[in-house]
């Protein structure tokens, strides 16, 4: 499955990736490599976490 992603940089130049299908997906790293390679952790553990507790892995845009 694959899964659009927003990438910013914050004010203390820490990239922010967020995966605006799955409610709070949030992740972080120093550089942008590392922040994308984090989201795709946090995508997993998030899907698991939904799907254990019965909610919809997703919502529909």
């Amino acid at each position: 499955m694959k899964f659009q992603v927003t990438i910013d940089r914050d004010e203390d130049s820490v990239w922010i990736v967020e995966c605006p299908a799955i409610p709070g997906c949030v992740s972080q790293g120093d550089t942008r490599a590392e922040a994308l390679l984090n989201v795709e952790q946090a995508i997993k553990l998030c899907l698991e976490v939904r799907a254990e507790r019965g909610m919809p892995l997703t919502v529909a845009d």
